[in-house]
């Protein structure tokens, strides 16, 4: 999270040549050329199942990374986010039995309090658009727990990172080829690395460890982060209201870890 927040930081001057959807399909690009390079996937080596929530995978990773960047060329930032985490935290309460709901509810009172959503405007189609990245960000958690139970380390990103690359090329490439120059190029892979490079990676390998429930809920701690980096970096102080609201999925996030640890799945052998 620490990641994508720094790659969101670092992407702003890229996003002023390139526009929102440019700069996710660049870096979508170039995390799929990285992920074959260092995977170096084989035909074989993945069953039926996983390349088909591979390939469903790609395409809400291109999803969440297009619309959410749709919405917050539309309303606020805060607006955005807090649209954006009904995704995972419908997946904590959908997910999650018992006592462990109560984390998520406790997350989502947290990220509301840290976005402050009633204080921007309300374009409906930015909402829209925020909301489709709500619901692939839902489906990008579950889908990528599958994923990672049937293919050995990180290999799965072999398979969805290239189709994201497809989806987005399709959606923006045609408009921002021509704006290309080395300088972009090289700014592009740098930032692939940071996002999405590292943090599906990281994803990928702690969807095997926590249930989804869990890992939806942990998530709401990237407005935290966010205001944290803010504060850090930009010296944006935080109110009340959002000082509160990071004690809050703090706490959330600690409930969830502490209670929504899985048992790890069997990983599927790689097929010669």
């Amino acid at each position: 999270m620490t990641c994508v927040q720094l790659g969101l930081a670092a992407s702003i001057g890229l996003m002023d040549h390139l526009g929102a959807a440019g700069t996710a399909w660049l870096r979508l690009t170039w995390a799929a050329l990285l992920i074959l390079v260092v995977v170096r996937p084989r035909p074989g080596r993945f069953d039926r199942d996983t390349l088909r929530a591979g390939a469903l995978l790609g395409v809400v990773t291109a999803g969440v990374t297009l619309c959410f960047m749709e919405a917050v060329a539309r309303i606020p930032l805060g607006t955005a986010s807090a649209l954006e985490f009904t995704g995972p935290l419908a997946v904590a309460v959908a997910r999650s039995r018992g006592p462990a709901r109560a984390w998520a509810a406790l997350a989502a009172v947290g990220v509301v309090l840290l976005t402050e959503p009633w204080a921007g405007s309300t374009d409906p189609v930015g909402v829209a658009f925020a909301l489709a990245a709500a619901a692939c960000w839902g489906g990008y958690i579950l889908l990528t727990q599958r994923v990672g139970d049937g293919a050995d380390g990180i290999a799965g990103l072999a398979v969805s990172l290239p189709v994201a690359a497809v989806v987005a090329s399709v959606v923006a490439g045609p408009a921002t080829v021509g704006r290309l120059d080395p300088e972009v190029l090289l700014l592009g892979l740098g930032l692939a690395v940071l996002l999405p490079l590292v943090p599906f990676a990281l994803e990928m390998l702690a969807l095997r460890q926590l249930e989804a429930a869990a890992f939806g809920t942990l998530m709401a701690l990237e407005p935290a982060i966010a205001l944290t980096i803010g504060l850090l970096v930009l010296g944006q102080q935080p109110g009340l209201l959002p000082a509160v609201g990071v004690v809050a999925v703090v706490l959330a996030g600690v409930g969830a870890a502490r209670t929504g640890r899985r048992t790890p799945a069997p990983v599927a052998a790689a097929l010669p």
